[in-house]
């Protein structure tokens, strides 16, 4: 069983505290209450184990992020829709999407 990230991880963040979490997560940038990033990979198959890899990552903190896919083009958006914008959950799993 999953279960739901502390409270203050998904406290909505101020324009600062957005500002300077992109720092942190190089390749990220904000678009209204959300934050995304775009990968190309060679072909449709490496850009679907990427899918494949990000699923996992957002399972295991429960929560998911807007998945575009084209071909071999990867768009990931994140936001916390239950608080209507940015929470630390947003950076945290940018962070670990990252690491892949």
């Amino acid at each position: 069983m999953v279960l739901p990230a502390p409270v203050a991880r998904r406290a909505l963040l101020s324009a600062d505290e957005i500002a300077a979490r992109l720092r942190e997560v190089p390749g990220w940038s904000r678009s209204g209450n959300a934050i995304e990033r775009t990968w190309t990979f060679r072909d449709f198959s490496e850009a679907l184990a990427f899918i494949n890899k990000v699923g996992g990552l957002a399972e295991s903190l429960n929560h998911h992020p807007d998945i575009a896919n084209s071909w071999a083009t990867v768009r990931l958006t994140l936001t916390t829709h239950d608080k209507g914008g940015l929470t630390s959950l947003d950076f945290d799993l940018a962070m670990k999407i990252n690491s892949l």
